[in-house]
């Protein structure tokens, strides 16, 4: 961690890329985090949950980021196989997996002259994940396992009526609903962002959640799509009340698993997902044991590099904390 300075002129300094995946931001750090120790991704997370939230908020919340963006922080690897280790965070906490962020990590790492085209393997808090780059800079992601925890849950919400939906796991968990009456385009966001907060805490209220009582906290909404070559279009609202404008990686995951609950989507055919900014994830998945393993396709853009500075005496050195 770089610091100058001492006593209230101390100033800690953070290096940083930013990238869009599809239009979703990724702010990946590349030195200047916390001491995590070693360990697992797991471990390390919950060491930066307990002892390092105020450096989450300082990288990702105004003033120098925003509520849309998602950070990567870099730590050494815990196995010789794997290239980095990753734990990703947004406003309001952390994330187990992120499909975009993790494709913006691969990106950041190509940009910097520390991976080449090939097959690349990260450990995140929710097991491996295997990445490849290829050449033109598309990056695929084989996820982790992804299910359907239930089918046709019906929610009654306070201002939407009853609305239903599937319950699934793509490295975050959704509710995935079909049926919504409402309009995907970005000129209906306010009524888009309403109905999801709207299903969110009503699924909270009714005791609905995941596996092991773990909270669904991402909902997303399905519709046809705009584009020729897209199967779907979605729109997610994710833990920080901001909207994903990339198609969503780990929804588009457990969209498949829950496809293929359905018999509608076969091992190693394409699933073309739009998002609502109009970018596009190309997805198909393998069964092993049963289970589905999906991979994500897309693209991201680096946007910038900096330093973040983050001074003793400032009084938003740990930024403006999301409500």
């Amino acid at each position: 961690m770089r610091t100058a300075g001492n006593g209230r002129n101390e100033i800690q300094r953070v290096r940083v890329i930013d990238s869009h995946t599809e239009g979703e931001p990724t702010r990946v750090v590349i030195s200047g985090g916390p001491d995590l120790g070693s360990g697992t991704a797991s471990d390390r997370l919950e060491r930066f949950r307990q002892f390092h939230d105020g450096f989450r908020d300082a990288v990702i919340n105004e003033p120098r980021g925003h509520r849309a963006m998602v950070g990567a922080l870099l730590c050494e690897p815990h196995q010789e196989r794997a290239l980095t280790q990753v734990i990703f965070f947004n406003n309001v906490g952390w994330l187990g997996m992120c499909g975009h962020g993790t494709i913006g990590v691969a990106t950041t790492l190509a940009w910097l002259g520390r991976i080449e085209p090939g097959s690349h393997r990260l450990e995140t808090p929710v097991g491996d994940v295997k990445i490849v780059l290829r050449a033109d800079g598309i990056v695929s992601v084989r996820n982790v396992a992804s299910y359907r925890w239930g089918a046709a849950v019906a929610v009654q919400t306070r201002h939407h009526g009853t609305i239903t939906g599937d319950v699934a796991w793509g490295g975050n968990w959704f509710f995935l609903v079909s049926e919504h009456r409402q309009r995907l385009e970005l000129a209906n966001l306010e009524a888009l962002t309403a109905l999801c907060h709207d299903v969110r805490s009503s699924l909270a209220a009714a005791g609905i959640t995941g596996a092991a009582g773990a909270e669904i906290d991402h909902i997303e909404l399905f519709g046809d799509p705009s584009r020729p070559d897209a199967d779907s279009r979605n729109f997610v609202l994710c833990p920080g009340g901001e909207y994903d404008r990339s198609p969503c990686g780990t929804g588009t995951s457990a969209k498949m698993a829950c496809l293929w609950a359905d018999g509608k989507l076969a091992p190693g055919a394409t699933w073309r997902q739009e998002g609502i900014t109009g970018g596009l994830f190309t997805g198909s998945f393998e069964l092993a044991d049963g289970k589905v393993l999906p991979t994500i396709s897309g693209r991201a853009w680096v946007t910038s590099e900096a330093e973040l500075v983050l001074q003793a005496d400032d009084p938003l050195r740990q930024g403006i904390r999301a409500p």
